[in-house]
């Protein structure tokens, strides 16, 4: 098999639209109709729903631990119930790769975590292959996709989306068992 990815030259917002109607072709070529998109405030995620309006998919919106609160990064309830009028699950929980109990101890006594060793790894590829990720770990943990079966991962650098992947899906308990299996479109520079 032969396909294409999209190699971004910059991280900003106007990448969305590309890498968003790039993951619903290679979706529709694939039969995918499990589609798991990080957002902070919906936007993203409103966006996907447009993108995706004419095809029957399980659409989660996966949002930043409340943990960053204080950052104003974190959904209001509006935001999470405009998103759920729409027909999209809406997922705020703890972060599969870090921002966890044990970064509370590092930050305290030094040291890392497995997961930060991991989340640092993907950063390598960008912000987004990291988000990208954890929000299919964060969705099958929460019983929110199959993990039998391949998903749509959209993630990004900052706002919007500039990732998108194929993956086989694991729980994080089973991590070793995750698979990326294409890469849809990323920056070119981490």
């Amino acid at each position: 098999m032969e396909k294409s990815i999209i190699y971004f030259e910059g991280k900003e917002v106007g990448n969305t639209d590309k890498t968003l109607e790039a993951a619903r072709k290679r979706a529709e070529e694939l039969g995918i109709r499990d589609i798991v998109v990080a957002t902070t405030h919906g936007g993203t995620a409103i966006k996907t729903v447009d993108v995706f309006s004419d095809m029957e998919v399980n659409l989660v919106a996966v949002t930043i631990s409340e943990a960053f609160h204080e950052e104003g990064w974190c959904m209001t309830v509006e935001e999470r119930k405009r998103l759920q009028d729409k027909g999209v699950k809406v997922l705020t929980c703890l972060h599969s790769l870090g921002d966890n109990v044990a970064t509370s101890f590092n930050k305290e006594r030094g040291g890392t975590s497995i997961e930060e060793v991991i989340r640092e790894t993907l950063y390598r590829f960008s912000q987004g292959m990291k988000v990208c990720i954890e929000i299919v770990l964060m969705a099958a943990d929460a019983g929110l996709i199959n993990v039998d079966r391949e998903v749509v991962a959209i993630g990004g650098t900052g706002s919007g989306a500039d990732t998108a992947l194929v993956v086989k899906p694991s729980y994080s308990m089973n991590f070793r068992e995750f698979e990326i299996r294409e890469i849809i479109a990323k920056p070119r520079i981490p």
